[in-house]
């Protein structure tokens, strides 16, 4: 199936997604990596509120590469990132803030339990850069530039992102863990 969601995204949203489908989203993404995470979890520890809502939120692993211009920031490329990267810090996240949707590149092991009912995972397509920068039509604001260009959480706004294939639905199918154990089932059989 193919759907055309909005942010924010709403449960109802994610809910009716299967592993394998198609997606694109249009509205307002947030692009967030290690440094990042690492600060929202460091700011929910303290109580402190964050400079942007993640309630309905869809999430990139990406560290864009931008250009400033006289009327602020135009997008050179924005790549997904490997979601690995950040996957022990995914389920606080998603226990502390409703972010519906995450997007990057690779899967996310150990993840599907914590996304179960409240969020799913859209792989993008690594080398697609240049086609990620040509569907976001805005830069609306910039978070903690200190963090540096790639670790900073840029706000954008985009239109038809994708496509998106959903990599772990809201009901934990997984499908980068159905594809590991096929290929570790092959794998020992070889070695017999």
């Amino acid at each position: 199936m193919e759907y055309y969601l909005h942010t924010p995204l709403k449960l109802e949203d994610i809910e009716k997604l299967n592993a394998g489908d198609i997606v694109y989203i249009s509205g307002e993404i947030l692009t967030a990596r290690d440094e990042a995470h690492a600060r929202i979890l460091e700011m929910e520890e303290k109580g402190e509120k964050l400079p942007f809502s993640l309630e309905g939120a869809v999430i990139y692993h990406c560290g864009p590469l931008m250009q400033q211009t006289g009327s602020g920031w135009k997008v050179v490329s924005a790549g997904p990132t490997t979601s690995g990267r950040v996957s022990k810090m995914t389920p606080p996240l998603l226990k502390a803030h409703k972010v519906r949707a995450i997007i990057g590149k690779g899967g996310m092991k150990g993840v599907a339990d914590a996304l179960k009912d409240r969020c799913v995972y859209l792989a993008y397509t690594g080398g697609c850069a240049a086609l990620a920068a040509e569907l976001i039509k805005e830069v609306k604001t910039v978070h903690w530039p200190d963090l540096g260009m790639p670790e900073a959480v840029w706000v954008l706004r985009v239109e038809k992102f994708g496509p998106l294939i959903v990599g772990i639905d809201a009901k934990g199918k997984d499908i980068f863990a159905d594809v590991r154990e096929r290929a570790e089932r092959s794998f020992e059989e070889l070695k017999k």
